[in-house]
């Protein structure tokens, strides 16, 4: 049986983006590849914005290991998406995102997806601890049961 669509009230943060002409397939919806653009960019968004995120200064990155997404519904431009973003899971050197994008003012997602961010070190490319700062912060976008 399938798991049913998350809503909103599954997410911590959340952050809007404009559809683009261009996002629509031959088919009328979002390509499923803009949705893994939304995730992307809502996750680096939130990164950037806490300044844990410094592409040419930061001395450890997350890349990514692993990526996911559940398609439960349409969207479609010019349709805004809202994108609903948690942390499922911090270890020693990776965490996992889970986005949920909801379309217009819909309360169910249209699409969930995950990403598994390893944190290396910039120079190396080695696998090294998620810095202090960035697992305090990542501990606050873990929903509370």
């Amino acid at each position: 049986m399938r798991t049913p669509p998350g809503t909103r009230a599954d997410y911590v943060h959340f952050r809007q983006h404009s559809t683009r002409w261009n996002d629509n397939d031959v088919y009328g919806h979002l390509n499923n590849t803009i949705h893994y653009l939304l995730f992307d960019s809502t996750v680096n968004e939130w990164l950037i914005s806490n300044r844990l995120l410094d592409t040419r200064n930061s001395p450890a990155i997350g890349l990514v290991a692993e990526t996911g997404c559940r398609y439960h519904g349409e969207m479609s431009y010019p349709s805004p998406v809202t994108a609903g973003l948690r942390v499922a899971k911090i270890g020693t050197s990776s965490v996992r995102y889970e986005i949920g994008l909801f379309a217009d003012d819909s309360d169910t997602a249209a699409a969930e997806g995950f990403f598994v961010h390893v944190y290396v070190d910039t120079e190396t490319r080695r696998p090294c601890p998620i810095p202090d700062d960035t697992r305090t912060a990542l501990a606050g976008l873990m929903k509370e049961a």
